[in-house]
Parts: structure tokens; sequence; C-alpha cells
């Protein structure tokens, strides 16, 4: 079996401006691999790049042994890649239900006799998936609030699980634990593991905390002014020079 994902030699550019430049990036199934460098060294670039928001100037992105540079972020969606975002993109004034349901659109078949008769039974099976993600979220209180009327660290669990839902291969999250509490990093961190171990994906993560990644990461990649510039485990790419320069300079 090949790689799940293989990035290689990617390059965008903005303006002249090279947010990546010349990338290569190898990733395994159930590996969990994280992501790290300073703010504007392309990290969400990248993540754009694997769900189809941007379209490379050069390079392939490879997943399952099929290249996604051609295809539209929905398709992608069903290839079975899911992502959280840096900054929240929920529907505010839905309710956490209604939210975790949208993840499951892409899964639903379309049955025109279905509709025109009003059946509801595939409706309800996808309903039975989301409440099980509710409950592993821990989000049985909060199920009929309205996402905008819940607390930052819910909203951050409400889209992981909207991802969850999607059933992917990969995930993709985008800085998980920004602006929560240590109490609550340490919550999402445990589920991060437990995603892996229970769900069986693939995690491609991008964060800033480096106690909190590198107790979750299998390896670790390290970028900078768009470029790599190490790789290895979280130790390795931790104690090298360049990134200890990337990160408090000379």
């Amino acid at each position: 079996m090949g790689r799940l994902l293989s990035i290689r030699n990617l390059a965008i550019a903005f303006g002249g401006i090279k947010a990546l430049d010349g990338v290569d990036i190898e990733m395994d199934q159930e590996e969990i691999l994280a992501i790290i460098g300073p703010n504007g060294s392309g990290k969400t670039t990248m993540f754009n790049c694997i769900s189809g928001v941007y379209r490379p100037d050069q390079g392939q992105v490879i997943f399952r042994e099929e290249s996604l540079l051609r295809l539209s972020p929905d398709v992608i969606a069903q290839k079975g890649i899911a992502r959280t975002f840096q900054n929240i993109r929920l529907f505010n004034n839905m309710s956490v239900l209604d939210n975790l349901m949208l993840g499951r659109h892409i899964r639903f078949r379309k049955n025109p006799m279905h509709a025109f008769l009003r059946l509801r039974k595939e409706e309800l099976v996808h309903r039975e998936g989301v409440e099980e993600i509710i409950d592993f979220l821990d989000l049985q209180a909060y199920r009929e609030a309205r996402v905008v009327d819940c607390p930052y660290g819910v909203q951050k669990r409400v889209e992981l699980g909207r991802a969850i839902v999607m059933e992917p291969r990969l995930l993709l999250l985008d800085e998980p634990v920004a602006g929560l509490t240590a109490e609550e990093k340490g919550r999402v961190a445990y589920l991060v593991q437990e995603i892996r171990g229970r769900f069986k994906f693939a995690i491609l993560i991008i964060e800033h905390d480096l106690r909190i990644v590198s107790r979750l990461a299998d390896r670790m990649v390290a970028f900078n002014f768009g470029k790599k510039i190490t790789e290895g485990s979280p130790a390795e790419v931790q104690r090298n020079s360049e990134v200890i320069r990337a990160y408090v300079g000379e």
C-alpha cells in the first residue's frame, strides 16, 4: 500500500511573495504529523492547497494515489479529507446538532423517491451517527443550543465534531487548541489521541503550542518562509538550530 498523502515540490506565490516554495511531505495511514513554524511560514496555505481552496503554481498533492490538484473542495471532502479552520467557521445561528448534521451532508445518497414520499430512514441513520459524536465529544448539554451562545471551547469541539462526522481518512486540524485554557487544551489533546485510536484517521495538525503538539505527534515538520527546514521526531525537530532561530531569532 502506498502513502496516504504525498506532497511533492509544492509551490504557490501571492503577488510575488512565495507562500510555499518546493515543499515535500509524505504521510502514512493513521499517522499524526505536526507542522510547526512562525506565523506566515506557509502552514495554513498548505492546508488550503490540500483541501482545494488554493490551486498551487507547481507540484503535486497525491491522496490515496490520486491527484487532488484539479478537484473542487467538495469533491476532495468526498474523497476523504476533512478539516477545521484557524478561525472557527460554523453556522452561528444554527444549533450544535444542526451544524454537525451538515457535516453528514456529503454522505447522504440522493434518492428522489425517498424525497417524494418524505421518507426519513436515511436521515435517521445519519442522525444516529451524529448523536454518537455528540456523546464522544461531551456535547450533550449543548446539542440544541445555538453555536453563538456556546463558550469558545465548546465551539472548537463542535467544529472538530463536524469534521469527524464526515468520516475522513485524513483529518486536517488548523490550530485546534488556539485560544483555549490549559484545561481545555489538555482535553482537546486527549480527544485527538482518542480520535486516532477510535476512528483510525490520519491527522495532520498545525499548532503553535509545542508542548501539546509534542505529546501528540509521531513526526514533526518545521516550516519557515514557505520552505520545509527540517523533519523528524518532535524532540529532534525542536533541537534543530534552524528551528530555534526561526522561533527565537539569532
